[in-house]
């Protein structure tokens, strides 16, 4: 990871509602009422993907069966995947739906390059309130961490630490929205998040961003570590 960027790839595209204006010379943030979401397109959920940085292919699968692939580097492939989620989701888009990019653009919640970090200890404590298992997915994190007491990670704002090899500044709290209702598995809106820690916790934060402000690598193990 290099410092003031994302994991390499991460959200680097994005399908943008027709009715949406997103210059790829002069990238801005963007609210993500202005892409396809699970927020909103809870059916994306059913979907799995794989994509492939060195020819550029996307391949999109329901269960273990493919339904669409197409090269992302290549217009008629950019095309394909389009027409697909167009009659995937058909009135929930507004418009054609646009695959969009831009060199060095994240597409993220905020308007920073950041990475997700997920407290495992803090989602255990949503669990009992909620009384079912929550798979880690509803958060969709860069990285998912343990062994540090529940919302410990809440007031970690500001404070520096090495993760892996890599410095990384705590940014803020994650405000989790509707998208953590839907279940990964099932793409079904089965629980009700935000909710449930406004009710419980008096907040509606599970996870941190994190900036990383030295380079460094984080793989399967490494740990958090304050500097």
């Amino acid at each position: 990871m290099n410092a003031s960027e994302t994991i390499p790839l991460d959200r680097c595209f994005a399908l943008a509602h027709g009715t949406t204006h997103f210059n790829p010379n002069a990238p801005q943030h963007l609210s993500k009422t202005h892409f396809l979401m699970l927020m909103k397109n809870e059916r994306l959920a059913a979907l799995n993907t794989i994509y492939n940085d060195s020819t550029g292919i996307l391949q999109i699968f329901q269960k273990d069966k493919q339904l669409v692939s197409g090269c992302l580097q290549e217009s008629e492939g950019r095309k394909a995947i389009e027409d697909f989620f167009a009659q995937y989701l058909g009135d929930e888009i507004r418009g054609i739906p646009k695959l969009v990019q831009a060199p060095k653009h994240s597409f993220s919640d905020v308007d920073a390059k950041v990475l997700s970090c997920i407290n495992l200890a803090s989602v255990r404590e949503l669990e009992k309130v909620l009384g079912t298992t929550v798979h880690s997915l509803r958060f969709r994190a860069n990285v998912y961490f343990d062994e540090t007491p529940p919302w410990d990670e809440l007031n970690w704002v500001g404070k520096e630490f090495i993760l892996g090899t890599a410095k990384v500044r705590v940014f803020k709290p994650i405000k989790r929205c509707a998208a953590t209702n839907v279940n990964p598995q099932t793409a079904e809106r089965d629980l009700q998040i935000p909710s449930s820690l406004l009710k419980t916790f008096e907040h509606c934060y599970l996870g941190i961003y994190v900036q990383v402000i030295g380079d460094g690598e984080v793989a399967a193990g490494d740990r958090f570590v304050v500097k």
